[in-house]
């Protein structure tokens, strides 16, 4: 069976599993000698669904008292796979850990609870989290106290919790992106009943205010929406995190002040597509760029945003950016392909020519702007010449930065079931033209700051030498120089003497004359 048609559920003959009892709370089986308490579990049938049912905005606390305790002289232990919606709910589940009793440790050995914070969006995401599993048994075997959980995207995947109940049924927990203030009560019951606890939402979730989020540096990650509605052909995220569910502007607005208050120099409000903010508060005439517009008047350094989608991406957003402030130039803008034909196959509901009038309106409102964007290559039937659009694009826009891949069937997606007729070896020659392509410009674009002095904040030793500083600027440029410990956490001030492709090099300034 090829990989664009792998259905994980076919793999498996539940023949052997026997049913315990069932009720309203679920129903218990026996899978090879270990119990199974399945709650609710993933099914796609009915994420595809975009019910009309009120979404409720719930303000309790998620760790009741008598569970604050639970994990107390215990230890944690959280691995983080995919995008920054996923280090998001990271911190929310280590803050509600750390509610219960529970410290962090790196030490997987230490460790009494391990989560592994799972991605669907590309395979080799779920390929990887599958080998941890299988590292995790052996120490699982010697320590069968521990407790292992799955959760995130692919626990929102049938075919992956088929999976793992086959295959892997010495996790204890698994878990969805609709329930993650279930937390505590799940940990309890796999805790004290020995079983492994399944419990999925496939109902788009509540929204939850009130957890509590262990965030750490100097930058704070804010939610704003959850979920999608445009249904791209090749992308899982509207399934695995359910319908476009806004919070309340005064909700928002009030986390952002509140990271003001502890000192935070650089928030990013985080949405699967923050631009389609506010078309879901009924009753409410509220955009994207009236939120952008009232956090500008925060006293908060630097306010980013992740992601956009080119279609919701309105003239108020655009004049709201454009008065500058702690709002930074850097817009991240993915395309996904440089032919109108891909795009309408990949549904994204713009052409190469609407994209292009978007760039062109925000240079000439924003014309320090500085764009990144996202780009698939050897999408199903993407030709030599549609592929050529896409690099000529790129060429047009000049983008500063970009994250490039080769398509991975989803599935469950439309396009799994598109013909992959793309041969893997032009697929990767393809990427290759890309990514040099996509170094040519952010080359161009490191150029342009020589001489320049730039404000950067410090995010702390460089990756490669423990010498050397590192930090960005506003548009995002990663800068490296020579400076004390400090200063990380702190905005200095850097003349740029030197440029490589992907990051500046600089020599700290005293007392700059005029920044760039």
């Amino acid at each position: 069976m090829s990989k664009q048609t792998k259905d994980y559920s076919k793999y498996f003959d539940f023949s052997d599993a026997k049913v315990i009892s069932e009720d309203e709370h679920g129903k218990k089986i026996r899978i090879r000698g270990r119990d199974i308490h399945i709650v609710s579990e993933p099914n796609q049938r009915e994420e595809k669904k975009r019910g009309k049912q009120d979404v409720q905005v719930m303000y309790e606390n998620a760790v009741p008292e008598e569970l604050r305790h639970i994990g107390v002289g215990k230890h944690y232990l959280v691995y983080t796979f995919g995008c920054q919606m996923n280090e998001h709910d990271s911190e929310t589940i280590k803050g509600m850990l750390e509610q219960m009793g529970y410290q962090a440790t790196e030490s997987r050995e230490e460790a009494d609870i391990i989560l592994l914070n799972t991605c669907a969006i590309r395979e080799n995401a779920e390929d990887r989290v599958f080998g941890e599993l299988g590292h995790l048994k052996t120490l699982k075997l010697e320590r069968p106290g521990l407790l292992l959980g799955v959760c995130g995207c692919m626990a929102q995947e049938e075919g992956v919790v088929n999976r793992i109940m086959q295959r892997h049924n010495f996790v204890d927990m698994i878990f969805g992106t609709h329930n993650i203030h279930r937390l505590p009560q799940l940990v309890q019951g796999a805790l004290f009943s020995k079983e492994m606890v399944v419990e999925v939402w496939s109902k788009e979730g509540d929204i939850v205010e009130n957890l509590p989020k262990k965030r750490q540096g100097m930058r704070g990650w804010v939610n704003i929406m959850y979920g999608c509605d445009k249904f791209c052909t090749y992308c899982i995220v509207p399934y695995t995190r359910g319908k476009e569910r806004s919070r309340l502007p005064q909700d928002v607005i009030t986390e952002v002040r509140e990271l003001a208050r502890q000192g935070f120099k650089e928030i990013t409000l985080l949405g699967q597509n923050v631009n389609a903010y506010g078309k879901d508060l009924e009753g409410m005439n509220y955009t994207f760029g009236d939120l952008m517009n009232d956090i500008s008047k925060i006293d908060i350094p630097r306010v980013r945003f992740t992601t956009s989608h080119p279609r919701d991406f309105d003239d108020r957003l655009v004049e709201v950016l454009a008065q500058g402030g702690n709002l930074v130039e850097h817009i991240h803008l993915p395309v996904q392909s440089g032919s109108t034909e891909v795009l309408k196959k990949m549904s994204r509901k713009y052409s190469r020519e609407h994209y292009l009038e978007l760039v062109d309106k925000i240079y000439t409102s924003i014309p320090n702007a500085v764009l990144t964007t996202d780009i698939i290559v050897g999408f199903p039937g993407e030709t030599d010449e549609q592929f050529e659009q896409t690099l000529s694009l790129v060429r047009e826009v000049g983008f500063d930065s970009a994250y490039t891949f080769i398509y991975s069937p989803r599935e469950g997606t439309p396009a799994a079931s598109m013909e992959d007729n793309v041969p893997m070896e032009v697929k990767k020659q393809r990427l290759q033209r890309l990514n040099d392509t996509i170094k040519q410009y952010s080359r161009i674009g490191s150029e342009k700051f020589l001489g320049q002095v730039v404000e950067v904040l410090v995010e702390g030793a460089s990756k490669n030498n423990e010498h050397v500083l590192a930090g960005r600027t506003r548009s995002n440029k990663l800068v490296h120089f020579e400076g004390a410990d400090d200063l990380i956490g702190e905005f200095v001030h850097v003349q740029i003497t030197d440029y490589k492709t992907f990051y500046i090099k600089g020599e700290l300034v005293a007392e700059p004359v005029a920044i760039s």
